[in-house]
């Protein structure tokens, strides 16, 4: 079986300090990896969605948000492996979506965070996209 993924955001400052944070501190047998480097495709996902939300993939399943985060806490295992499984189950799950949330619409207010953590890709500087 593959590795599972860890998607982020790779132009948030806030995303790419925290998988850093992940690959140093936690035992997980994840691929970390931004989502701007990845064949989103053939994962099975969007771009789209990739930029608003931490995507775990593993296999032909793939999670986001809060539990993307509990996949890659079970993944570590050991202590982080019980608090993964714990916010699996409601009402745990929903308050770590809560919270997850709370962290996604000020990420670029956190330590790590850049004003372009705000922008929504499409306008942050040095894409191609990008609008004047």
């Amino acid at each position: 079986m593959a590795r599972p993924i860890l998607l982020f955001d790779g132009d948030c400052g806030f995303c790419t300090t925290s998988a850093r944070f992940i690959e140093r501190h936690m035992p997980s047998t994840a691929e970390i990896l931004a989502y701007q480097f990845a064949d989103l495709e053939a994962l099975g996902t969007t771009a789209d969605r990739a930029s608003r939300e931490v995507l775990w993939v593993q296999g032909d399943r793939v999670r986001g948000g809060a539990q993307a985060i509990a996949g890659l806490l079970i993944d570590a295992g050991g202590l982080w492996r019980v608090l993964g499984l714990v916010i699996r189950l409601p009402p745990f799950r929903w308050i770590a979506a809560g919270v997850y949330h709370v962290i996604t619409v000020n990420r670029f207010r956190l330590p790590g965070g850049t004003p372009a953590c705000a922008l929504p890709p499409r306008e942050r500087p040095g894409t191609e996209d990008a609008t004047p």
